[in-house]
């Protein structure tokens, strides 16, 4: 049994390390290192510690313990995470060309270059989680780009890589409509090879299956809980919560719901029209030619359930803890 120390190291100290220490390390050896091959070993190194962080704290402090269980999607899940950073690595690579074919236009004297890389980052993060947050309520509204996003919605659980699951050609269109204009108008390469760690971390958090503390930080930050219910395969009630860093974003839209309507079970995450999602990469890549949203058979056996749960139960526990 897991000693209550370690529970408690996990619960207040998860969110610090990886929000904190990750960044944190990246921004050092960004900042410092002179050679790119150094800087590009720490930054996959310090991503492998933080999956597996997130793995170690899954097994210490679940929100779900089901969860935990094999659900035979390791394999694919590995295989986005992959092909995520690789296309992330190429839209960093793709900035001097950027830069270049924009020379003397929109990149002429826009991007602050003058702050310091933290205060740069710090913008980078606040405009960059507008783009996404807004790209993200579009996906939901516009059936093209949700049967696209549904690669991933599809899955039957939150754990620490279904953060990165994503279909690349959505994954492609975020990086050119929310984050393409910051490189158009000059943010450093350095800058955004933070920013895409900086994303990352926060995507493996988010979706990770740890009771981290939040206490007065919970409505503010889009993670925990909060990002639970955007999960949810209750109909359209999970069209809420698209933030990926804030809140605020959603209150001005009018999509934010800091509570579920009903206690959320380890069975209620996926897309209730298709309850057989499937399990391999190719399938699920090529689900957006075969997916007609709106023509899916229903599983009314995954609908949420009224009385008390284990969820209801983990959460109180986590709310007293804090």
């Amino acid at each position: 049994m897991t000693s209550g120390l370690l529970r408690n190291a996990v619960r207040f100290g998860y969110l610090p390390f990886m929000l904190i220490g990750l960044n944190g390390a990246a921004y050092y050896a960004v900042t410092t290192f002179q050679s790119h091959i150094a800087i590009a070993a720490t930054i996959v190194a310090l991503l492998i510690v933080a999956f597996s962080t997130a793995f170690f704290a899954e097994r210490v402090l679940p929100w779900y313990a089901e969860w935990n269980d094999p659900h035979g999607d390791d394999k694919t899940n590995l295989i986005h995470v992959l092909v995520y950073e690789i296309q992330s690595a190429n839209g960093v690579l793709a900035i001097p060309l950027l830069g270049w074919l924009f020379s003397g236009g929109l990149n002429a004297g826009i991007w602050p270059r003058d702050w310091p890389v933290l205060g740069q980052l710090a913008l980078a993060v606040v405009l960059a989680d507008f783009g996404l947050m807004y790209l993200h309520y579009l996906s939901h509204r516009f059936p093209m780009l949700w049967r696209l996003h549904a690669v991933h919605h599809g899955v039957d659980r939150l754990y620490g890589f279904n953060g990165l699951v994503r279909h690349p050609l959505h994954q492609a269109i975020d990086m050119i409509l929310a984050t393409g204009p910051l490189a158009i108008a000059g943010m450093p390469m350095q800058v955004a090879l933070l920013l895409g760690f900086v994303i990352s971390i926060q995507l493996i958090v988010q979706h990770s299956n740890v009771a981290y503390a939040l206490g007065p930080l919970r409505n503010h930050l889009a993670i925990g809980q909060i990002h639970h219910l955007h999960h949810v395969n209750w109909g359209t009630e999970g069209d809420c919560n698209f933030g990926l860093f804030f809140n605020i974003w959603d209150r001005m839209l009018g999509t934010f719901h800091p509570e579920p309507p009903r206690p959320i079970t380890a069975g209620d995450m996926g897309i209730d029209e298709i309850p057989q999602f499937p399990k391999g990469y190719l399938e699920q890549v090529t689900l957006p030619w075969r997916y007609k949203p709106g023509q899916g058979v229903q599983d009314l056996s995954r609908k949420p359930a009224q009385s008390p749960t284990a969820a209801a139960k983990a959460r109180a526990i986590h709310d007293a803890a804090e």
